[in-house]
């Protein structure tokens, strides 16, 4: 087995999320353990009126300048990343090249938010009452866009959108643009800001959200892998690397925090919402992220899992764990913590797998004792766990049958 003759090094990560307004804290929150999943007077009649949000941050005020009002929340969630993750590189825009410069920033549903609210406007009071900004607010390539303005970046610039895994796909896109040449730094990763009465309307609608009954502590219901597991709880946030090849990155004096070693990707074609039931062709892109990375299954000792604690997703995953790895390296599952940040979720899992090598600890899952009998995995439950990791994967799935998987290596 080979892998690619590139070498891309992570060398800058930003993250902002509900249990973080930056990558530290953000760490420490996921290393707790505990959801600060809460009911939302915004979400009041709704059949889901609770989810995990970015709190304590005057978003347009960190985000500055003048041109905050045309940026729907999932923009200045992106920028605010991205700023860190540049920083944490040791870049500067005001003196790199910006024509080498890429930007690819994924997300599923862009302005969604923005969208129900420029109805809303719209049907109430008439065409005057919405902004003449409303078109910005709401297209999902301006989070790539305003972050390449900012940052005088001029080369590739892309939003792909592969719903939940649109984070781990932004990434491999990103690398591939630097295993090609097109570029030397690439800003890459994803965001997500959608948690309003529509979207939480449609999930509870569609039978994939949590419910929560009378008196019931939101911040308990996201249990991904366990026995009782009933569902989704909406997160939003957004996390954003800096890629570099690592040849280049090592000569410029940085450090980096990881490597991307390979990557995966296949379509289920099979159903809009439903994972396969068999996990067959997920478990291909798990196979094709190997096979890119040049690693065999049984060098892998860590698995950030997609784990979205519904019902068919987390057993899918749990059988397809299993028959990949049958040596049982550890797992984890951050959105029992965080909540599924749906298009942001692969990039800022990722993220979260970059600091479980770099810091040797795996975060456990939140609300898990143990994984259902029936799955043999070995979940990382109650505190973090401390150990020394060089090659994990971290899983996305999202809807529309699109897996991507990411393998990373300690640098």
């Amino acid at each position: 087995m080979t892998g690619p003759a590139i070498a891309v090094a992570v060398t800058g990560l930003g993250m902002i999320t509900p249990v973080g307004n930056d990558t530290e804290s953000t760490w420490h929150g996921v290393c707790a353990g505990v959801s600060p999943a809460r009911t939302l007077p915004e979400l009041s009649g709704c059949a889901v009126d609770f989810a995990c949000t970015v709190d304590g941050i005057d978003l347009s005020a960190a985000v500055g300048g003048r041109t905050a009002f045309r940026m729907g929340r999932y923009v200045k969630l992106a920028l605010i990343a991205a700023r860190e993750a540049v920083a944490d590189a040791g870049l500067d825009p005001e003196s790199w090249d910006g024509t080498r410069v890429a930007v690819v920033v994924g997300t599923s549903s862009g302005g969604s938010a923005s969208v129900a609210d420029q109805a809303v406007a719209l049907d109430r009071r008439g065409p005057e009452a919405t902004s003449p900004s409303g078109v910005l607010l709401t297209i999902p390539n301006m989070p790539a866009a305003e972050i390449a303005v900012r940052m005088r970046a001029t080369g590739p610039s892309m939003a792909p959108c592969t719903a939940c895994s649109s984070g781990v796909t932004a990434l491999s896109v990103a690398r591939d643009l630097l295993a090609a040449g097109q570029c030397d730094i690439a800003v890459a990763g994803a965001t997500e800001a959608m948690i309003c009465p529509l979207a939480m309307t449609g999930f509870a609608r569609s039978g994939v959200a949590a419910l929560a009954g009378p008196g019931v502590d939101p911040a308990v219901l996201c249990r991904p892998f366990a026995a009782d597991r009933a569902g989704l709880v909406m997160g939003e946030g957004a996390a954003i690397m800096v890629l570099e090849r690592e040849k280049d990155a090592r000569a410029r004096g940085a450090r980096p925090r990881a490597l991307v070693a390979g990557a995966g990707a296949t379509t289920d074609a099979h159903h809009p919402t439903s994972p396969h039931p068999s996990g067959a062709v997920a478990q291909r892109a798990v196979e094709a992220a190997l096979r890119d990375a040049g690693w065999h299954a049984g060098e892998v000792e860590h698995v950030n899992a997609h784990g979205t604690s519904t019902p068919l997703n987390d057993a899918t995953e749990a059988a397809l764990i299993s028959r990949v790895f049958p040596h049982r390296p550890s797992v984890t599952a951050p959105k029992g913590v965080l909540g599924h940040c749906m298009g942001a979720a692969g990039a800022i899992e990722a993220g979260l797998t970059v600091l479980t090598l770099q810091h040797g600890v795996i975060p456990p899952i939140a609300n898990l004792d143990a994984p259902a009998d029936e799955f043999d995995i070995d979940c990382v439950t109650k505190q973090p766990l401390l150990r020394r990791i060089d090659r994990a994967v971290s899983h996305s799935f999202g809807f529309g049958g699109h897996n991507a998987v990411l393998a990373l290596q300690r640098a």
